[in-house]
């Protein structure tokens, strides 16, 4: 007995509304900033923070981006 061919439905993509995708766009873009201050400026003439502790956490990533830090 032959079986009768079912037919696939496509899914139908969710579509999201702008109105909800910009807070997470502020918060992706100033998490971006505090990250790129810290690697690349922290522990230099506007420190934030006293001691070397981040300096050395970053200094790695500071040379990956090219940051000058010797």
């Amino acid at each position: 007995m032959a079986q009768a061919a079912v037919p696939h439905s496509q899914p139908v993509p969710v579509s999201i509304p702008v109105r909800e995708l910009i807070p997470w766009a502020v918060f992706a873009g100033v998490l971006a900033i505090v990250l790129l201050y810290f690697v690349g400026a922290e522990q230099g003439v506007t420190a934030l923070i006293s001691g070397n502790g981040v300096h050395e956490f970053v200094h790695d990533g500071r040379h990956l981006l090219g940051f000058p830090c010797h």
